[in-house]
């Protein structure tokens, strides 16, 4: 028993001694792994609706106005400190009738930057239900609010009823913001909202890859305003805006990463890529329908040569039912001692989609192109064997030699253990 434990303990002193001497790879620390610096601070503003609908005490028995000042109290004290957020209103100072200054009723109650809570929450309480309900007019200019930088951009919409400023339509407003490649979400909450409301609302956040939330109760706001702000510092990369062109010999070049366009009903559009040899090309698009379309469609993804031979191709159809299509493709170049050009390859991305009589076309519809090359079949792996790359061998070679400077280690306390019996 004793030797056995002896063999034990030899063995693991001899593999705590490779590892002490350096020779199996450590830990590194976060100062060794050289942990890239905080990015640019996310920015964020809440856009309250303050007409005088707000006065209804339809919310756990108090004002809508009331439930949304608690809530805003909470939502302030929990901001995550790397934020910059800001507040703005619509419907806070005209009571008036006239339609013309009741539509331009919006202003920054709180600017974008450093959140100082005491300052906001002051503003904050001043509010009393008052006008008309300007969304519209209050979506473009908080999208001006939040220009500039080069971290994520969120907007928070909390109304209870619909845009009062008609012509000018809301859910056009959001998608030529989407359009304008600034890559700003806008999430909407319906404070118990009607089916028109819900409607108006949904579209707005759709047509920025936003959510849309319908609120009852004052907890519910305040945990879903908390969620969207803290949601608003996650490191996802952000897509790269691009424009595709009519043919291939004019298309603009793309590397690897995410890209986003716009692309009108029935368009093609065409984009560049350059494969290395011994390179995979794996290319994807997806259609988004953030508006209504026909039933029976389709979306095209494929690849040619500069000279116009195809490649590869994938062809998915749309029932209208969902609210993207997806086509994505494959394509390995291998490689040959003699060939180290890398080849263009000209992606064409196109649809079949129409859009029912009295559905605006313009701005067209958003595209996401995903682009990622990887090793090809005969390409030596990074990840050689079982996730630990090329330098698995040198891995197990450096466990072998601890573990038999270990079994040494156990044979010598044991052959003195032995000796000193024998004297």
């Amino acid at each position: 028993m004793i030797i056995r434990k002896v063999l034990a303990a030899g063995l693991g002193c001899g593999l705590l001694a490779v590892m002490s001497c350096g020779l199996l790879p450590a830990t590194a620390s976060a100062d060794d792994a050289g942990e890239p610096a905080a990015g640019p601070p996310p920015k964020v503003e809440l856009v309250l609706d303050v007409s005088g609908s707000m006065r209804a005490t339809d919310i756990d028995g108090e004002s809508r106005m009331s439930a949304a000042k608690q809530a805003f109290d909470d939502v302030l004290d929990s901001t995550p400190a790397d934020v910059q957020l800001g507040i703005r209103t619509l419907g806070a100072d005209y009571p008036g009738d006239d339609r013309q200054t009741g539509c331009k009723d919006t202003r920054q109650l709180y600017p974008v930057g450093p959140l100082d809570r005491t300052e906001a929450k002051t503003a904050v309480a001043t509010l009393a239900p008052t006008g008309w309900t300007p969304i519209g007019p209050a979506l473009l200019a908080a999208a001006d609010d939040l220009k500039g930088g080069d971290g994520t951009k969120r907007l928070v919409l909390i109304t209870d009823g619909e845009d009062t400023c008609a012509p000018l339509d809301p859910c056009d407003v959001a998608r030529d913001i989407a359009a304008e490649g600034v890559h700003l979400v806008i999430d909407t909450l319906g404070l118990v909202p009607d089916s028109s409301t819900r409607t108006q609302l949904s579209c707005i956040a759709e047509a920025t890859g936003g959510t849309y939330t319908a609120v009852q109760h004052r907890e519910q706001l305040t945990s879903k305003v908390q969620q969207l702000v803290e949601r608003s510092t996650d490191t996802a990369v952000a897509p790269v805006a691009t424009q595709g062109s009519a043919s291939c010999a004019d298309a603009p070049l793309l590397k690897e990463g995410l890209y986003t366009d716009r692309e009108t009903f029935s368009e093609n559009r065409w984009y560049r890529v350059q494969v290395q040899p011994g390179q995979e090309l794996r290319a994807s698009v997806s259609v988004f329908e953030d508006r209504t379309v026909n039933a029976g469609y389709g979306v095209l993804l494929r690849g040619v040569t500069e000279q116009g031979q195809e490649i590869v191709r994938d062809d998915e159809g749309g029932t209208g039912r969902t609210d993207a299509v997806s086509a994505g493709i494959r394509y390995p170049k291998p490689a040959a001692d003699d060939d180290t050009a890398a080849e263009t390859v000209c992606l064409q991305v196109g649809n079949s989609i129409s859009a029912p009589a009295g559905v605006k076309t313009t701005p067209g519809l958003p595209v996401e192109l995903s682009i990622d090359f990887v090793h090809g079949p005969d390409q030596p792996s990074d990840v050689a064997f079982l996730g630990l790359g090329r330098g698995w061998w040198l891995l197990g070679l450096l466990a072998a030699t601890g573990a038999v400077a270990g079994l040494l280690t156990g044979w010598t306390a044991r052959w003195r253990l032995n000796t000193g019996r024998t004297d």
